[in-house]
């Protein structure tokens, strides 16, 4: 896929979260955005922003403090910006967590 051309990837669970975690703290995002689970793949292109996660299954989230369950798919992509990510696919209930522009 041209959008992941040049990208820097990790996978499996261990090196996929670490990147993950990586990327919300250079990003300044909240660490607890994204819960994952059985991460199978992550990456990022640094020239456009653009981010793939991807885990082997669907994960619930209850943000208690706002009061909000966020449902996140198997595949999530989007492009990561300082302290918000845009176009953000594969994230239900989020409006209230991440710009999804």
């Amino acid at each position: 896929m041209a959008e992941k051309e040049g990208a820097i990837v990790k996978t499996g669970h261990e090196e996929g979260l670490k990147l993950a975690v990586a990327l919300l703290q250079e990003f300044e995002l909240p660490e607890g955005l994204l819960p994952l689970a059985d991460v199978l793949e992550v990456g990022l292109v640094r020239s456009t922003g653009y981010m793939w996660i991807q885990q082997k299954k669907k994960v619930e989230h209850n943000f208690k403090m706002i009061s909000k369950l966020v449902s996140y798919d198997t595949d999530i992509t989007g492009y990561v910006l300082k302290k918000r990510i845009k176009k953000l696919k594969g994230v239900k209930g989020a409006d209230a967590v991440a710009s999804s522009q």
